[in-house]
Protein backbone atom coordinates (compact mmCIF):
# COMPACT_ATOMS: atom_id res chain seq x y z
CA UNK A 1 0.00 0.00 0.00
CA UNK A 2 1.39 3.57 -0.86
CA UNK A 3 -0.18 7.27 -1.31
CA UNK A 4 -2.07 7.26 -4.52
CA UNK A 5 -2.97 3.68 -4.65
CA UNK A 6 -6.96 2.85 -5.77
CA UNK A 7 -8.96 -0.18 -4.55
CA UNK A 8 -12.20 -0.56 -6.48
CA UNK A 9 -15.78 -2.93 -5.70
CA UNK A 10 -19.10 -2.54 -7.02
CA UNK A 11 -22.20 -4.37 -7.08
CA UNK A 12 -26.03 -4.23 -7.14
CA UNK A 13 -27.97 -4.05 -4.70
CA UNK A 14 -31.56 -6.35 -4.86
CA UNK A 15 -34.73 -6.28 -2.81
CA UNK A 16 -33.62 -9.07 -0.66
CA UNK A 17 -30.16 -6.80 0.31
CA UNK A 18 -32.98 -4.35 1.18
CA UNK A 19 -35.10 -6.51 3.32
CA UNK A 20 -32.45 -8.57 5.37
CA UNK A 21 -30.61 -4.70 5.79
CA UNK A 22 -34.36 -3.62 7.42
CA UNK A 23 -33.92 -6.85 9.97
CA UNK A 24 -30.34 -6.33 10.97
CA UNK A 25 -30.50 -2.76 11.35
CA UNK A 26 -34.20 -2.22 12.65
CA UNK A 27 -34.49 0.39 9.86
CA UNK A 28 -37.80 -0.08 8.33
CA UNK A 29 -38.51 3.69 7.01
CA UNK A 30 -41.67 3.39 4.82
CA UNK A 31 -39.17 4.43 1.76
CA UNK A 32 -37.27 0.99 2.66
CA UNK A 33 -40.60 -1.28 2.65
CA UNK A 34 -42.74 0.35 0.33
CA UNK A 35 -41.86 1.29 -3.75
CA UNK A 36 -42.28 5.21 -4.84
CA UNK A 37 -44.58 6.07 -7.07
CA UNK A 38 -42.14 4.32 -10.07
CA UNK A 39 -42.14 1.16 -8.27
CA UNK A 40 -38.35 2.01 -6.75
CA UNK A 41 -37.40 0.48 -3.41
CA UNK A 42 -34.56 2.58 -1.89
CA UNK A 43 -31.38 1.21 -0.29
CA UNK A 44 -30.85 2.36 3.22
CA UNK A 45 -27.66 4.41 3.11
CA UNK A 46 -26.10 2.64 5.03
CA UNK A 47 -26.56 -0.50 3.09
CA UNK A 48 -24.88 1.33 0.44
CA UNK A 49 -21.98 2.56 2.55
CA UNK A 50 -21.09 -1.18 2.92
CA UNK A 51 -19.33 -0.59 -0.18
CA UNK A 52 -16.43 1.03 1.10
CA UNK A 53 -16.29 -0.75 4.05
CA UNK A 54 -16.10 -4.11 2.03
CA UNK A 55 -12.93 -2.29 0.91
CA UNK A 56 -11.62 -1.24 4.00
CA UNK A 57 -11.82 -5.01 4.95
CA UNK A 58 -9.68 -6.34 2.16
CA UNK A 59 -6.98 -4.41 3.69
CA UNK A 60 -7.48 -5.10 7.19
CA UNK A 61 -8.33 -1.88 7.87
CA UNK A 62 -9.46 -0.67 11.06
CA UNK A 63 -11.73 2.13 11.21
CA UNK A 64 -11.34 5.01 13.87
CA UNK A 65 -13.37 7.63 12.10
CA UNK A 66 -15.57 7.41 8.35
CA UNK A 67 -17.68 9.87 7.07
CA UNK A 68 -20.20 9.24 4.44
CA UNK A 69 -22.17 12.01 2.24
CA UNK A 70 -25.23 10.96 0.80
CA UNK A 71 -26.05 13.12 -2.72
CA UNK A 72 -28.82 10.80 -4.21
CA UNK A 73 -30.84 7.93 -3.76
CA UNK A 74 -29.67 4.13 -4.48
CA UNK A 75 -32.46 2.10 -5.39
CA UNK A 76 -33.04 -1.72 -5.76
CA UNK A 77 -30.95 -3.05 -9.33
CA UNK A 78 -29.15 0.00 -9.16
CA UNK A 79 -25.60 -0.85 -10.00
CA UNK A 80 -22.59 1.30 -7.70
CA UNK A 81 -18.83 1.50 -7.99
CA UNK A 82 -17.06 2.22 -5.14
CA UNK A 83 -12.84 3.77 -5.89
CA UNK A 84 -11.20 4.23 -2.70
CA UNK A 85 -8.12 6.05 -2.91
CA UNK A 86 -5.16 5.95 -0.04
CA UNK A 87 -4.03 9.32 0.20
CA UNK A 88 -2.43 9.61 4.20
CA UNK A 89 -0.02 6.66 4.97
CA UNK A 90 2.05 6.85 7.78
CA UNK A 91 4.08 3.98 8.98
CA UNK A 92 4.30 3.35 12.64
CA UNK A 93 6.22 0.86 15.18
CA UNK A 94 3.27 -0.93 15.63
CA UNK A 95 0.13 -0.09 13.01
CA UNK A 96 0.20 2.22 9.65
CA UNK A 97 -1.94 5.05 9.98
CA UNK A 98 -4.31 5.21 6.88
CA UNK A 99 -6.79 7.76 5.29
CA UNK A 100 -8.74 6.79 2.27
CA UNK A 101 -10.93 9.04 0.25
CA UNK A 102 -14.20 7.52 -1.66
CA UNK A 103 -16.46 8.08 -4.48
CA UNK A 104 -19.89 6.19 -4.90
CA UNK A 105 -21.01 6.38 -8.60
CA UNK A 106 -24.52 4.31 -9.87
CA UNK A 107 -24.63 2.73 -13.31
CA UNK A 108 -25.35 6.39 -15.20
CA UNK A 109 -21.80 7.68 -13.53
CA UNK A 110 -23.57 9.88 -11.42
CA UNK A 111 -22.24 10.32 -7.58
CA UNK A 112 -24.08 8.62 -4.56
CA UNK A 113 -21.81 9.02 -2.04
CA UNK A 114 -18.45 10.55 -1.07
CA UNK A 115 -16.65 10.24 1.92
CA UNK A 116 -13.46 9.53 3.77
CA UNK A 117 -12.04 6.63 6.28
CA UNK A 118 -9.12 7.36 8.81
CA UNK A 119 -7.80 4.11 10.90
CA UNK A 120 -4.73 1.87 11.07
CA UNK A 121 -3.72 -1.49 9.73
CA UNK A 122 -1.77 -3.70 11.99
CA UNK A 123 1.36 -4.43 11.01
CA UNK A 124 1.82 -8.23 10.31
CA UNK A 125 5.39 -9.06 12.25
CA UNK A 126 4.05 -7.38 15.82
CA UNK A 127 0.70 -9.34 15.31
CA UNK A 128 2.51 -13.12 14.42
CA UNK A 129 4.73 -11.43 17.45
CA UNK A 130 2.09 -11.09 19.83
CA UNK A 131 0.41 -14.27 18.88
CA UNK A 132 3.59 -15.77 19.41
CA UNK A 133 4.40 -14.76 22.97
CA UNK A 134 0.50 -15.31 23.91
CA UNK A 135 0.92 -18.96 22.90
CA UNK A 136 4.22 -19.81 24.94
CA UNK A 137 3.38 -18.14 28.21
CA UNK A 138 0.42 -20.67 28.00
CA UNK A 139 2.82 -23.57 27.92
Amino acid sequence: MKIGDAITWERTFTEEDIRLFNQVSGDEGIHHIMPDEQGHLMVHGLLTATIPTKIGGDMNFIAREMRFQFHRPVFAGDYVKCEAVIVEFEPGEEYINVRTEFVCRNQHGKEVMTGHAQGIVRREGKKQRAKGKEHKSKS
